[in-house]
């Protein structure tokens, strides 16, 4: 059974998201049709008692709407920038200004993945001072829609540098498609996130079965759940992250493992921290 086209479950809306954080999450203003804007999205979320959302833009920085947000939910809503070329691409001036406006993701080409090539040695000089930035600066570095024989050589340039908060986006999906031996040398030294999205009909429509399979290979000790959600077409992120817990725990994903993936992974990113006890 494709549990995706099975969304909503009655039993899922009772599922807690109360500490948790959702680190992919699309809101408006956007040239695409959003379902929720900034504020809605941070008001939701604090509804549910979440620690954090994470809102992406493929197009511009949205650390300015994440401190307007923050400042007008009272929920830590952390903001951006994704290196695609409507910031100028591998642009360190980018990222710059997204720090020094309380940013703190700098992903790396999305959409204008295939207009980057990081096998030019200008383009990896670029890189390579983004990346002593995102160290010099404690951001979080994630691999957005890089294919998988340029994450590994990013991984190492990343850590040369001094970074060591690394997420890699979308390692199940068409857009990178890692193996799991790859994904097991990934987890070395990154998190994996997994987005519900990937499971919905008009994406990926990837077995959730496929997403429980690689958590349990790697380690949830190495994993992020999220939703990348937000579109127009799906249901509210909460519901989404909700369905995708339920999921998981169906298909023998411990709560704890939720409680790693969905809380303690990604806070340690997000604030210099901390000691779980459970």
């Amino acid at each position: 059974m494709n549990r995706s086209k099975d969304l909503p479950k009655e039993s899922f809306n009772k599922i807690s998201l109360e500490g948790f954080v959702d680190t992919h999450l699309h809101t408006g203003p956007d040239v695409k049709p959003r379902l929720l804007n900034d504020i809605e999205a941070a008001e939701e979320a604090s509804q549910e008692k979440m620690s954090s959302v994470i809102i992406k833009s493929h197009l511009e920085t949205t650390a300015g709407r994440a401190q307007v947000a923050r400042e007008l939910t009272g929920l830590d809503v952390i903001g951006g920038v994704c290196l695609n070329t409507s910031v100028g691409g591998l642009n360190v001036e980018a990222v710059k200004t997204t720090a020094s406006m309380g940013g703190k993701v700098i992903w790396l080409p999305t959409i204008s993945r295939d207009e980057i090539d990081f096998t030019r040695k200008d383009n990896w000089d670029k890189l390579e001072e983004i990346l002593m930035l995102i160290a010099e600066k404690d951001l979080i570095l994630a691999t957005g829609h890089t294919k998988v024989q340029d994450i590994f050589r990013v991984i190492d340039l990343a850590v040369s540098t001094g970074v060591d908060k690394i997420i890699i986006n979308h390692p199940l999906t068409r857009v990178v498609g890692a193996t799991l031996d790859e994904q097991k040398e990934m987890s070395r030294k990154a998190y994996l996130e997994h987005c519900y999205v990937a499971c919905l009909p008009g994406h990926d429509e990837l077995n959730p079965e496929k997403i429980a399979e690689a958590i349990k290979e790697v380690g949830a000790s190495r994993c992020i759940m999220a939703t990348d959600m937000g579109q127009i077409h799906n249901p509210p992120p909460v519901l989404g992250f909700k369905t995708f817990i339920g999921t998981m725990i169906e298909l023998g994903i411990s709560w704890r493992d939720v409680e790693l993936m969905c809380g303690v992974n990604p806070l340690g990113l997000i604030i210099d921290m901390v000691t779980f006890i459970y």
